[in-house]
């Protein structure tokens, strides 16, 4: 696992997006692993930039996103279906129908998470998958558990990610369950790359990195992965 520490969030920004560039160049219809929330804003804004320049292009790539939360219309402002569209698809080449975000309010959880799984299977697999860490450790949605999660799969949110996340809420109105990649399903990814800023995402990031490999810490289990890179500023590093 290589660890890379900058000075702010925008450098961070510059080094992913030159990560994911070349791969967008080198292979244009490569597979792309999509996370959302505030760590990977900064990231798409300058993937957009790059590819209004003609610099890069998605109309061929396919992209699959980590998670999407259950029980919360398609088109509500939260969900990570309308944040995806408003942060990066709508302001890309990409096809619709290569875009690939899971249906949180789908009848059959587990059969919308198995086809899923197969969907990327299909399309060769993930070329880079993107991640941030949540406070707790958890990438995508895999909380703190007593093993790790194998494919993707349904799952209760914890106290303190619907505490992280209840702030783009009204009242009472955060889901509490979602639909994530697992975290076996995370890790064939051929190379993942995970964002992290802040102060609060310190003690995860000293766990991750100088921890054991735990699924009490899910992102630990990142030092297993052949060709993983963690983009952290030093707010974030100021425990290591």
């Amino acid at each position: 696992m290589e660890v890379r520490i900058f000075n702010s969030a925008d450098e961070i920004a510059t080094a992913c997006a030159d990560i994911f560039s070349e791969l967008l160049v080198t292979k244009p219809e490569c597979v792309l692993g999509l996370a959302t929330g505030a760590s990977p804003v900064k990231t798409y804004t300058e993937l957009i930039k790059r590819c209004k320049n003609g610099e890069i292009s998605f109309s061929k790539v396919k992209t699959f996103n980590l998670d999407e939360y259950c029980d919360l219309p398609r088109d509500d402002k939260n969900s990570y279906y309308t944040f995806m569209h408003e942060n990066l698809f709508n302001s890309v080449d990409i096809k619709e129908e290569n875009v690939n975000i899971l249906d949180g309010n789908a009848a059959d959880a587990e059969k919308e998470a198995k086809e899923f799984d197969e969907k990327i299977e299909n399309a060769g697999g993930i070329d880079i998958q993107l991640l941030g860490i949540g406070t707790n450790g958890h990438i995508g949605f895999n909380e703190p558990a007593d093993s790790f999660s194998d494919g993707t799969f349904k799952v209760k949110l914890t106290d303190s990610t619907i505490k992280s996340n209840s702030i783009y809420f009204d009242d009472d109105s955060m889901p509490r369950y979602a639909l994530t990649m697992g975290i076996n399903s995370i890790m064939k990814a051929k190379k993942i790359v995970l964002i992290a800023t802040g102060e609060s995402k310190a003690d995860a990031i000293k766990a991750t990195i100088d921890g054991e490999v735990t699924p009490q810490v899910p992102a630990s289990v990142l030092k297993n992965h052949p060709d993983a890179i963690l983009l952290i500023d030093k707010a974030a590093a100021k425990l290591l």
